[in-house]
């Protein structure tokens, strides 16, 4: 048996490369999904401690996209998307026709997509953690079949080219590229399956022109930096976003005076069990993350952050981006060095 060596985020740094830019304020970060435009590539996971009306306002506000999670009632989930829509437009913000939320592919499918249609969604994410599958197919198919353009289509989680091409073919207009690499995700360990989400993204990229949003594994501005430039449309992110202020969840406060929120997977037993009653997979956990205060500014920071990287490219824009990356491989000994090292003397 032959095995094939793959890359992660922590295996590979972008070359330094000369730059003409004076300033951050000349990088465009612009981006796609499907036919919508972005001004700002990142996506607050579909999870219930992370993205609800308050997440997804924020990220509107700031230029991206927040997806409402499934693991409520089509009630509550139609109320946060009704929520979002009338607080966009009483902001005059045009990203009111851009809200998102999530569904799965049995059960309540159709009579939640219709629902959410009907109180403003217009992109919908099939939300399952194996993408290549007949029942992802089917259910691509039967939303194409009843919207056709009016909605904009994210499917996965996926890993391969074939599932790439196969959503793609099936009529996603955007896949979420990732699997197992989370960080309250357990798959890798729990199935024995998975491929590194860099990798997975870089197998991808060449495919076909659905957008590729690179989803687990991202832990630093400088990993975002990396899924853009090897062909990543967009990221999603959970624990970059997890723990501020907008995350739905009570800040508590510890023996140490410390304060935090609760952040879990969602196939943890707590989150399975919170939704259904009962754990049927067990894929992911539960665990507290500090509090790290006021959302935009986390945007902000990360915003800056990603702009900086694209300047020791030298590239203005993702597309150039994409076209000057130089990667490299790095040692374990590397590793150690792009760390900031002295705290570990």
């Amino acid at each position: 048996m032959k095995f094939r060596e793959t890359v992660c985020f922590d295996d590979v740094l972008l070359e330094p490369q000369k730059s003409t830019i004076d300033s951050r304020e000349e990088i465009d970060l612009s981006t796609t999904l499907g036919k919508l435009n972005f001004n700002f590539p990142v996506i607050s996971s579909p999870m219930d401690t992370v993205t609800e009306a308050s997440m997804a306002i924020a990220r509107a506000r700031f230029g991206g996209l927040g997806i409402i999670h499934r693991y409520n009632t089509v009630q509550h989930q139609c109320e946060l998307v009704s929520e979002i829509y009338t607080r966009l437009e009483e902001s005059a913000s045009s990203a009111a026709s851009n809200i998102a939320a999530a569904i799965g592919t049995s059960d309540d499918f159709s009579s939640r997509a219709e629902s959410l249609f009907s109180v403003g969604a217009r992109i919908l994410c099939i939300d399952v953690a194996h993408g290549h599958h007949t029942l992802v197919e089917s259910s691509i198919k039967s939303l194409k079949d009843k919207y056709a353009e009016s909605i904009t289509i994210i499917a996965g989680n996926i890993a391969t080219p074939q599932a790439f091409s196969d959503l793609s073919e099936w009529g996603a207009d955007a896949v979420r590229v990732g699997i197992g690499g989370g960080s309250i995700c357990s798959t890798r360990i729990q199935t024995g399956h998975g491929i590194p989400t860099l990798q997975s993204v870089l197998d991808c990229r060449d495919i076909a022109d659905t957008t590729i949003i690179a989803d687990g594994g991202i832990k630093t501005s400088g990993d975002i930096v990396k899924a853009l430039a090897a062909g990543a449309d967009m990221v999603m992110l959970g624990s970059m976003l997890a723990g501020t202020s907008d995350t739905p969840g009570e800040v508590f406060q510890s023996t140490d005076n410390k304060r935090y929120k609760v952040y879990r997977g969602m196939a943890s037993p707590e989150a399975q069990i919170a939704w259904r009653g009962e754990a049927r997979s067990l894929e992911g956990v539960s665990t507290t993350v500090d509090f790290k205060g006021n959302t935009r500014k986390i945007l902000s920071k990360t915003n800056k952050n990603i702009k900086s990287g694209l300047s020791y490219t030298g590239a203005r824009n993702l597309k150039e981006l994409r076209s000057r990356a130089r990667f490299i491989k790095q040692t374990p000994a590397g590793l150690v060095e792009s760390n900031t090292h002295i705290l570990a003397r």
